[in-house]
């Protein structure tokens, strides 16, 4: 599996951006997917995860603000980003990792097999 990453750029503070992540390969449903993100001068952190079945999980910093979603049948992540701050200018990334389980999904980089080169999302003040 490959992903590409797309819909990065440039927000103003409060407003939106949707980030999508197109995988490669048939193997889709059978993946956990997640955001990361990097904001310079800092190690990446876990933003959300979606498992197979849809269940979410979120950093504090984002629930109500941030919504993660799958759609299996396009073989696509996304990521709908709202009330924007500067706060969440970052690199965003996109990780899946293949599991057995339905339910649930990792919150550690290190648990992600595969990445997708990153999207800058910029947020001014």
């Amino acid at each position: 599996v490959q992903l590409q990453a797309s819909g990065g750029g440039l927000a103003q503070a409060g407003g939106s951006l949707r980030l999508s992540c197109a995988a490669s390969g048939r193997s889709f449903p059978n993946y956990a997917w997640a955001w990361f993100r990097q904001a310079p001068g800092k190690a990446r952190e876990f933003v959300t995860s979606i498992s197979r079945n849809g269940v979410t999980q979120y950093a504090e910093s984002v629930k109500g603000r941030f919504t993660i979603s799958r759609d299996n049948d396009k073989n696509t992540a996304s990521l709908q980003m709202n009330s924007l701050g500067p706060e969440d200018t970052a690199i965003y990334y996109c990780a899946g990792v293949r599991r057995s389980s339905t339910y649930t999904a990792p919150s550690r980089a290190a648990e992600y097999a595969v990445w997708g080169q990153g999207t800058l999302v910029t947020v001014s003040s």
